[in-house]
């Protein structure tokens, strides 16, 4: 039996929705033929998601694996219904759909990171094997299901797994920003310190050239030293993303008291919404890679200020994302290490 490329016929609540906004969806992993089975060894929660259980949870381990197992159990997907989102997984192709064989280009056995969210995902949990705090990761045996309009990428044979893995979980934010940012732009990053943030700052820092400025937030001094080390950033300031008016003043005198021409948040906790939008300029660009974002706040919120600014939300995927992350891998051995220190 076919069902629908989106994923609709695995919906079971609200009938007519689709899977990734949906409460509940089907994870009998019996695969329609139009989908792909994946035997999944680890999952790459997102960074808001994965805070905000954590933080419920006290930081226990094993209170943070029965909330995951009891958001699977009750939706039948790993979406957080705190956030909404999800994250990604890595696991090898143990079925493909026979409307499906001979059109895409993968074979059962090939390792792939998914790169569509797991809050649209039919997931099946066997068992939780580890969890990686630092990282996010959560180790498990258990399987899921690709719809045909799924994204994915094989992963590299010129890095390990977790090290693509890594990266290729934020690989929306560096492709957007590698869009967003021209030759002479001033750019502020918030969350400069994390994942997603110093990918942008590198890819902001080559895209905006000799003429341009990148200037990371970051909270606390360590987080500032390193990216002033890793030169990916012209400056580094310190500030509480949640506090605008200090990240305002603080933002503007790291750039000669000029507003901003974009702002990238990649922060991965609330209320951080007019610290991105206070500093840029009337006909700038804010870009909210952030799953902990409101719409509503940042909506309003730039209103009230009046500022007349293009807000971006942060679609993990654009075109060629995946090439584009890796890439930053390969060309720069200060975030490869970086990321080798931090993940692996």
């Amino acid at each position: 039996m076919k069902g629908c490329k989106y994923g609709t016929h695995r919906v079971i609540e609200p009938k007519g929705s689709l899977p990734q906004p949906a409460l509940k969806i089907s994870n009998d992993m019996n695969i329609f033929s139009n989908e792909i089975l994946i035997d999944v060894q680890a999952l790459n929660v997102d960074s808001a998601s994965f805070t905000q259980i954590e933080e419920e949870a006290g930081h226990d381990t094993k209170k943070i694996a029965a909330k995951i197992l009891e958001i699977v159990g009750e939706r039948g997907k790993m979406q957080n219904p705190v956030t909404g989102s999800g994250g990604m997984l890595i696991g090898t192709i143990e079925k493909i759909g026979e409307d499906l064989e001979g059109k895409i280009d993968l074979k059962v056995g090939d390792k792939i990171a998914t790169l569509v969210s797991l809050s649209l995902t039919p997931l099946q949990i066997d068992e939780i094997i580890d969890i990686k705090p630092d990282i996010d990761r959560v180790e498990i045996k258990g399987k899921a299901i690709l719809f045909e309009s799924g994204i994915y990428a094989k992963l590299p044979t010129d890095m390990s797994e977790t090290l693509a893995l890594a990266a290729l979980d934020v690989a929306g934010a560096p492709a957007q920003t590698a869009k967003l940012v021209k030759p002479g732009d001033s750019v502020l990053i918030l969350g400069a310190a994390g994942k997603s943030g110093m990918m942008c700052c590198y890819e902001a820092k080559k895209r905006v050239g000799p003429t341009g400025r990148v200037v990371g937030l970051v909270r606390n001094e360590k987080s500032k030293a390193k990216l002033l080390e890793m030169g990916i950033v012209d400056d580094a300031i310190i500030a509480s993303a949640q506090l605008p008016v200090e990240v305002l003043e603080t933002s503007l005198a790291a750039n000669n008291g000029n507003e901003y021409d974009i702002s990238i948040n990649c922060v991965n906790v609330e209320n951080t919404e007019m610290s991105s939008i206070l500093p840029i300029r009337n006909g700038g660009t804010v870009y909210f890679f952030s799953m902990a974002t409101s719409f509503t706040k940042a909506a309003l919120g730039a209103e009230g200020v009046g500022k007349d600014v293009d807000m971006i939300i942060g679609n993990g995927y654009t075109k060629g994302h995946a090439e584009i992350t890796l890439q930053i891998l390969r060309e720069s051995e200060i975030v490869r290490t970086t990321f080798e220190k931090m993940y692996l």
